[in-house]
């Protein structure tokens, strides 16, 4: 939480102008505050901006509602954080340290008149992502899971929070910060939990975190928009950019994180603009809060069971929980999902030491030990590099002869060139060993059939992916394999266009794309002017 304190301060040492203060007084209104008032509290509707004119604003530990830092927001600094963007919720809890002085603008207001003033709007949304990206840094946020390591219930939550870049505290059993937070929420002595605040939430899902912090939002039923979009990853996420630059009303769908399959990238190294390389999750973050500065609206986790075309020619996508929208065009990027293998053991150890993804929080479950990694293709090599800096080995187990036909050269020769690395071809993995965790794996060499045993703390798998479609059959043309037929394929007059007018692909789930990132950011991209021709048609551009 220190870390959040010196963030509400440090990072407004560009105030805003003496013009954007005026456009605040007339957008907004003048509230004086006593003494020990909450501003914010977890969970409670990120629903206005506030300008500190006189007096202090301090942040609050949840936990025992004494002043957490001494670092406070005094005049010319402002209170806010990204959700604030999407509507989301607060995740701080602040507080009137002397009686406080501020102007207060709705957050509809506040959004229109930052469209109006970019170069406002330009120091605002540095500000709260500056925020969340410190929170993340510091690993610091109101919420808090203890025994991570030890529970998968928790573990999930850490993965959900991690992949959706959502800041947390994690907390070890048996430390003392875990049973002083434990006694403080339940009154009870320190076990596996997810602490939102200073409550305890009973049941812990993805969907129950993301509704305390907004994000998974519960939309009015036949809410209509322009576009939806379903699918978070890049093509996804650089749709609703588009969309909203455009001026279109545009949700976007995500039912697991937004990133995708790229968000789990630990680097991607040849996106242009990045020469040092950028995480894939950061990538599409940027992307995401540059959307929520168009008004593009998101919606996390959500999966859209049924999709249909109503009569009038508009569109109804009912989510997994009943909940239904109405859009009068769809865009698909929901890309590709994780291929599962038929290993013995595997369901049973998911999330206890085999992982799909090699992110910081994978990464953090086996340092010092030992890796597999299963695949031959840019992610398992860009896995396995990031996995070489925590691990004591990392051992890539390719089915085939050679890396040349399926790994970029340069990623392929930097495995070959770490010492931590070691690359077994003709291998493959039949059996898991392990009770709550993995502890080995059983390694097949596919031309004599010998099998050897493999101590292994930790096993990635990255093998490929097939289309999420299934939900989309009987509605537009598929291949063989179940990507999405688009362009001539199917006489559309757009190349992402799909035989069903009205609904267009993107990115990795469209037959024939290219599977890289910087294509599917270009397809999102392209794609939204076409849709603002379906939807315009007498309209010339």
């Amino acid at each position: 939480m220190e870390t959040i304190g010196r963030d509400l301060q440090e990072m407004q040492r560009t105030p805003l102008l003496p013009s954007h203060v005026e456009a605040l007084r007339s957008a907004g209104v003048i509230r004086e505050y006593g003494q020990g008032v909450f501003l914010a509290r977890p969970g409670e509707p990120a629903d206005r901006f506030i300008y500190v004119l006189d007096g202090e604003i301090e942040v609050v530990n949840p936990l025992t509602d004494e002043r957490h830092v001494p670092s406070t927001l005094g005049p010319t600094q402002f209170m806010g954080e990204i959700a604030f963007m999407d509507g989301g919720h607060w995740s701080m809890l602040l507080r009137t340290a002397r009686p406080t002085r501020v102007i207060e603008v709705e957050r509809a207001a506040m959004l229109s008149l930052m469209a109006r003033i970019p170069e406002m709007s330009d120091i605002i949304i540095t500000v709260f992502a500056a925020r969340r990206r410190r929170q993340l840094d510091s690993g610091d946020g109101t919420l808090i899971l203890i025994g991570e390591d030890s529970d998968r219930a928790v573990r999930r939550i850490a993965d959900f929070a991690s992949r959706n870049r959502i800041p947390y505290t994690s907390l070890a059993i048996g430390s003392d910060e875990a049973m002083e937070a434990a006694v403080s929420c339940s009154g009870a002595a320190a076990a596996p939990m997810v602490i939102f605040g200073r409550d305890v939430v009973e049941d812990p899902t993805p969907e129950r975190i993301a509704r305390l912090l907004g994000i998974g939002r519960e939309l009015v039923d036949d809410e209509a928009f322009d576009v939806v979009i379903i699918g978070g990853g890049p093509a996804g996420v650089a749709a609703g950019v588009y969309a909203g630059a455009e001026g279109l009303t545009a949700l976007v769908v995500e039912d697991t994180a937004i990133g995708g399959q790229a968000g789990t990238s630990s680097r991607i190294e040849n996106y242009m603009g990045f020469p040092t390389g950028i995480s894939g999750a950061d990538l599409v973050w940027r992307g995401e809060v540059q959307a929520m500065k168009f008004g593009t609206r998101f919606v996390v986790p959500r999966r859209v069971a049924v999709l249909e075309r109503l009569d009038e020619g508009d569109f109804c996508a009912t989510f997994d929980n009943g909940q239904r929208i109405r859009a009068r065009a769809v865009v698909v990027a929901t890309g590709v999902q994780y291929r599962r293998l038929p290993i013995q053991g595997l369901a049973q150890l998911e999330g206890a030491g085999v992982y799909y993804a090699a992110t910081e929080n994978e990464a953090r479950s086996c340092h010092g030990g030992d890796v597999v990694v299963i695949g031959g293709g840019n992610s398992a090599g860009q896995a396995a590099m990031f996995l070489s800096r925590a691990a004591r080995s990392v051992r890539v187990l390719v089915r085939g002869n050679s890396l040349a036909a399926s790994m970029s050269s340069y990623l392929s020769s930097r495995l070959e060139a770490d010492p931590a690395i070691t690359i077994q071809y003709g291998a493959e993995v039949v059996a898991l060993d392990g009770g709550e965790r993995l502890e080995g794996v059983s390694v097949r060499n596919v031309r004599d059939g010998a099998v050897t045993e493999v101590g292994a703390c930790s096993l990635f798998i990255m093998v490929g992916a097939a289309p999420n479609t299934d939900w989309l059959s009987g509605l537009v043309q598929l291949d063989d394999k179940g990507f999405v037929l688009t362009g001539d394929a199917v006489q559309a007059a757009s190349p992402y266009g799909t035989s069903c007018p009205g609904i267009f692909a993107v990115g990795d789930v469209r037959a024939r794309s290219v599977k890289r990132v910087a294509s599917s950011v270009g397809e999102g991209s392209v794609v939204i002017s076409q849709v603002w021709d379906f939807l315009n048609p007498s309209v010339g551009r």
